[in-house]
């Protein structure tokens, strides 16, 4: 039996922000349980739901110096879904409304996080052989491995792995406090390690101290190797590049199905959709007060509106897109001239343009299940689930050509009769809106031809039992099997 820990900040029911918590949620379960014993360790946020919190059952306590201090790891445990996840306790790093806060506390939390998590192991009494971290949060983790844990015969020869879900995201603070906060010696700070443009950088530890490095889409592993889409790391990951995959994040089939979701007003599956998907557009257009019409193409929006899911595209082709017999959902908050803009269109769209700014779990199932096609026009994308969830929907995914969306959504060729979903290749707003165009003719002119893409898209398997294959075959790999 091979022995794998994830290490994650967070992971999906328990806690969830964004798709790293769905990874850490769904993917241990599908690993061949034979083979791979896979448990999940994460922290016990105060902001978690009552529901879970009073599943988990007290395992042990104890204290650990973090540089000079000393901190107090609670340890606690809940088996779901077949998987056993250990929490642990902290309620100094671990209060507050949120998992995530100012990023200097941020920096202290997650290296008390990395410390205890590997502090923790003897207690429980489970040795893995391989620790998969997850983002900058556990960056630390694959350092101190090679550190002072080093010394314990019970940590010798735990290999690590990192996984960058988003490499924007590096964790990066002065190197004096960092130092102070970890106690690890100077001998770290220094280019080929913790340090990075003067300052202290979690992921890049991480990086340049796994035995492997993934990310989430093969497309993406190539493209951090460039200095656009790097994050000033891609001299770094050119360097790690025998180390570096991509694997495709899957979803949750049981989640995301048609057939059975119960958060959609009608059902429907790959045979039958041609007549049962539009009385999901009908029911979101009178829920929404848009206009009652079942040919209008609707437009499907689901995403945190931020600069990087390319929402300045949208901006400024929003008044051109609306001349056309479209309708637009909208679901999601995040910056404010976005949320703003599109609180204009909604009004000045009455009937065509639906701004919902907020998150709903349920509304999202109604927009996928409901929606003609889904727009993504990311100006970069690690994997992305939406444009995986709408093929899994019926609904036809238009993206741009880059990360995950690149390897997920197949263009469609109509001389070959082949392909999942619309693409344009340039970060241009015209290029965009000439896409989207190009696929509302198809859905106008060639039904039987759009109903041909539609029945590409839901036949392709993306759900995780793919994905967890990958991962297995490069814990043989690591481990030498």
């Amino acid at each position: 039996m091979k022995n794998i820990l994830f290490v994650t900040s967070e992971a999906a029911p328990f806690i969830k922000t964004g798709g790293l918590a769905d990874v850490a949620g769904s993917l241990p379960k599908c690993f061949n349980k034979e083979e791979f014993d896979c448990r999940v360790i994460l922290p016990k946020y105060q902001c978690m739901s009552e529901e879970w919190k009073n599943q988990l059952k007290y395992v042990t306590h104890f204290y650990m110096n973090l540089s000079w201090r000393s901190q107090y790891v609670g340890i606690l445990e809940l088996e779901y879904d077949g998987v056993h996840f250990y929490f642990i306790d902290n309620e100094y790093y671990f209060s507050g409304p949120k998992p995530y806060g100012n990023i200097y506390q941020d920096i202290e939390k997650f290296a008390f996080f990395s410390k205890a998590a590997l502090s923790a192991l003897p207690s429980i009494g489970f040795r893995p052989d391989i620790v998969h971290c997850h983002d900058w949060e556990t960056g630390l983790i694959p350092v101190m491995l090679k550190d002072k844990f080093q010394e314990g015969e019970f940590y010798r020869g735990i290999k690590s792995v990192i996984t960058i879900h988003n490499l924007k995201f590096q964790g990066v603070w002065d190197v004096k406090t960092v130092r102070d906060i970890t106690g690890l010696p100077a001998y770290y700070f220094t280019p080929d390690k913790l340090e990075a443009y003067g300052d202290a950088n979690y992921l890049k530890g991480g990086i340049v101290y796994a035995d492997a490095i993934t990310t989430v889409s093969d497309t993406y592993a190539e493209e951090i190797k460039m200095p656009f889409y790097g994050e000033r790391l891609d001299g770094l990951m050119r360097a790690r590049s025998n180390d570096l995959r991509g694997i495709v994040n899957g979803i949750d089939y049981e989640v995301w199905n048609p057939e059975t979701d119960p958060l959609i007003e009608h059902h429907y599956t790959a045979k039958n959709f041609r007549k049962e998907k539009i009385k999901n557009k009908r029911a979101l257009q009178r829920e929404l007060g848009l206009e009652q019409n079942d040919s209008s193409f609707m437009v499907g929006i689901v995403s945190r509106l931020t600069d990087q899911k390319g929402f300045d595209l949208i901006a400024y082709m929003m008044d051109e897109m609306c001349q056309n017999d479209l309708q637009i959902v909208v679901l999601g908050t995040g910056e404010e001239k976005y949320e703003d803009m599109f609180r204009h269109f909604a009004w000045k769209y009455q009937g065509k343009v639906s701004a919902n700014i907020f998150y709903s779990e349920a509304l999202s199932h109604k927009v996928y299940a409901a929606c003609d096609a889904f727009l993504m026009p990311s100006l970069f994308e690690p994997c992305g689930l939406s444009q995986i969830i709408s093929l899994r929907y019926g609904t036809v995914p238009v993206v741009r050509e880059t990360g995950g969306l690149k390897d997920t959504v197949q263009p469609y060729n109509e001389y070959e009769s082949t392909g999942t979903g619309f693409s344009f290749a340039n970060y241009n707003a015209h290029e965009m809106y000439n896409t989207l165009k190009y696929a509302m003719s198809i859905y106008y002119n060639k039904k039987r031809e759009w109903n041909k893409i539609i029945d590409r898209g839901m036949a392709v398997d993306f759900s995780w039992n793919s994905s967890a294959r990958k991962y297995e075959e490069m814990y043989n790999w690591l481990l030498g099997c």
